[in-house]
């Protein structure tokens, strides 16, 4: 059983939760709170696996709670309930960024309880479900190290699977296959595409805050969120990031040094155009429950660019982008996926990972140097300093 915490301080909000999280039999509602004080106590008293929080609560609200719970208890599962405004987007981020696991949004223009129950169900019950099979974090945020105390192991992946060996010197050392060194790849990287979900959001800044202002590549990204939501990350991470960072509109020349972000509720792709790439937006069916969804994506960018893409793919839930990283492993470009100690859920690159698509599994602090040492292969670089 998994049991969980609700803090909201409306009532019929509470009952939602409640009823909709009855509708499995794993999960069990272990008490309910109105608001962040007394969550905290409650937090205390009944240890629940996983906290489901409200934002805007009297005498102390979400984040504030929020802040006063991840010291006492870092490895507590936290997920975020959030209206679908603008208001909420800002309070969303914000939340995330101060070590929220995950979040949902409220139930909007709804006229029935019962659609009210099936989208949170939705929502809610999936994340339940990943977040309580991840492996615990520590204290400092990751997880508890395979191998000897000390060493973190870097798997390196082949097409008939992987093994382990120690992390090698210097960025983008290479991988190992059937047991023999191998060079790193050295064939030129045009562009870097990017898939992730679950712990995005914080992944994805601390990738992008790490790469330099004059990147001579495009960055193409789907993070898995809604609308409003993906224009205000957008936002924050272009104040926070040497690169400009943009929330992506059809029709676009994708230039270096810019990062595009999928829209909520919106494909991405990019096709090309006589000498120039162009965005594509579009609301096609969704796939894998998701729109914007990493295969589209990722498919587009086989098509567009060919064997000089580097994707990567973040932590996230599910396994949105599997089916394309065979495209892409087929015309030879190259797959790197986070590893599983570095990941809150290790859904999406875990599949690509144990499906034999990628060429490096790397912890997410290695993947900006591994990025960079890539696209600056065979190129006469400027400077690379981050300068924001």
């Amino acid at each position: 059983m998994i049991s969980v915490l609700v803090v909201d301080d409306s009532v019929v909000i509470r009952r939602l939760i409640t009823g909709a999280l009855a509708t499995d039999p794993r999960i069990r509602v272990v008490g309910t709170a109105s608001n962040g004080k007394i969550a905290l106590a409650k937090v205390e008293q009944l240890r629940p696996d996983i906290v489901t929080l409200d934002i805007e609560m009297p005498v102390m609200d979400g984040l504030e709670a929020l802040r006063a719970l991840r010291p006492r208890h870092p490895r507590l599962p936290i997920i975020m309930f959030s209206t679908l405004t603008a208001a909420g987007a800002t309070a969303t981020l914000d939340a995330l960024a101060a070590g929220a696991t995950d979040y949902v949004t409220k139930p909007a223009n709804v006229g029935s309880i019962r659609e009210s129950i099936r989208s949170v169900r939705e929502q809610l019950i999936p994340r339940i479900h990943a977040l309580a099979e991840a492996k615990p974090r520590t204290a400092a945020g990751r997880r508890p190290a395979a191998g000897t105390a000390g060493t973190r192991p870097t798997t390196f992946g082949t097409r008939g699977g992987q093994h382990r060996r120690p992390p090698q010197p210097g960025p983008g050392a290479g991988t190992k296959r059937s047991g023999a060194s191998t060079p790193p790849r050295t064939d030129r990287i045009d562009v870097v595409a990017i898939g992730c979900s679950t712990g995005g959001p914080d992944a994805l800044s601390k990738l992008l805050r790490a790469l330099p202002a004059r990147l001579p590549v495009p960055v193409l990204v789907v993070q898995h969120m809604p609308p409003v939501f993906t224009k205000m990350f957008a936002e924050r991470l272009d104040r926070t990031c040497g690169l400009t960072v943009v929330e992506a509109t059809d029709g676009t020349p994708v230039s270096p040094g810019t990062v595009y972000i999928a829209p909520g509720d919106l494909h991405l792709e990019v096709v090309r155009r006589g000498t120039e790439v162009v965005t594509r937006l579009h609301s096609g069916p969704p796939e894998n429950f998701c729109r914007p969804a990493v295969d589209v994506l990722f498919r587009s960018v086989a098509q567009a660019y060919g064997r000089s893409t580097l994707a990567m793919v973040l932590t996230g839930m599910g396994h949105d982008g599997r089916r394309a990283c065979e495209a892409l492993r087929a015309i030879g470009a190259e797959i790197v996926a986070q590893d599983e100690e570095t990941s809150v859920v290790w859904g999406m690159p875990g599949a690509v990972t144990n499906a034999g698509l990628v060429d490096a599994v790397l912890p997410l602090e290695d993947m900006a140097h591994h990025l960079i040492a890539r696209v600056t292969g065979g190129r006469r670089m400027p400077s690379m300093e981050v300068t924001r």
